[in-house]
Formats: C-alpha cells, structure tokens, sequence
C-alpha cells in the first residue's frame, strides 16, 4: 500500500453492515508513501499514527490512479452473510457441559464440549464455562472443515483435508 498527503484511507467495519471508517493522510513517514502515515480521522478529528492492516484501503487524490477500489458502502465489500452460533451451558456440581449449534448458515452442525473442575481445585465456575465453551466451538469448527472437505473432494473428484 502507499499513500500520498491528501489522500483518503478507508477501513472496513469487522461488523456485517457496521460503519466504514475514513480519514485524510496528513503525513507521510517515508518517502516512497509506505505506512505508517498519520491520518487525520473524520469521524473524530483527531490525528494519529496509523499502520493499516488488511481491511484498509487507499482512495488517491483527484486525478491520480487509484490503485485500490474504495468501497462506499458495506454491500460493495462483496456478499456478506451472517453465520450464528448459539451456545448454551449447563453446570452441575463439578460438571459443566456446552452446546453449540450453528443457527444460520451451514444446516444441522453441533457439538458438545464438557469440563470437570478438580474437587481440589477453587470453585471457578467461569472458568468450567470457558473450558467447555471452547471444547463444543473446536469441535464445531472441526465438523465445518470436515465438511468443507467432502464438498471440495466431491467437486474436485480426489480427496482433500482442510482439517491439517
């Protein structure tokens, strides 16, 4: 990416249909218009030092060549769909188990994570939670790839394993 005084940065909001971000780049920190550049933001008015990352884009001044597309709007980033997980946690006693579900997006995916606090160990239930939670997230996600999977090797006609 390189950027010139003047120009327009944009960022991508990590939320679906959530705000772009812009702001005026009034300083170059190197010659050849390499990040990081400080960024005069419009949203605030404030000026820091910026390091864009991935979600970031340049809009060139008026007449220049723009070597990046500057979305307007969140629907010209591409096609976005919302994918959600609904998690559900029972504790008792020392037991605590999860269940995740994916509620939109690929059809028919769950899984159960489970912890078991040691009877010597402090009583923590948040930590039983945490554990749980993310045994039934991982074993979604394995069954999302292995899914994945099977599709890509049903079209391409030769196995393939995302999973490693």
């Amino acid at each position: 990416m390189k950027a010139s005084v003047g120009d327009r940065i944009v960022i991508a909001s990590n939320r679906v249909e959530g705000p772009l971000r812009d702001g005026r780049v009034v300083a170059c920190r190197h010659e050849d218009g390499s990040p990081p550049y400080d960024v005069e933001w419009s949203d605030t008015g404030r000026t820091g030092l910026f390091f864009p990352g991935p979600d970031a884009l340049v809009e060139h001044l008026a007449g220049g060549e723009s070597e990046e597309a500057v979305p307007s709007a969140p629907e010209q980033l591409g096609r976005v769909k919302t994918w959600r997980v609904e998690v559900t946690v029972f504790e008792a006693g020392d037991d605590t188990t999860a269940h995740a579900v994916l509620a939109a997006g690929a059809p028919g995916v769950e899984a159960r994570g489970s912890a078991r606090r040691n009877p010597h160990d402090a009583d923590v239930p948040l930590i039983g939670d945490e554990v749980a939670v993310a045994r039934a997230l991982r074993r979604l996600s394995d069954q999302l790839l292995h899914s994945a999977s099977d599709d890509i090797s049903a079209a391409e006609g030769q196995p393939v394993d995302l999973r490693h």
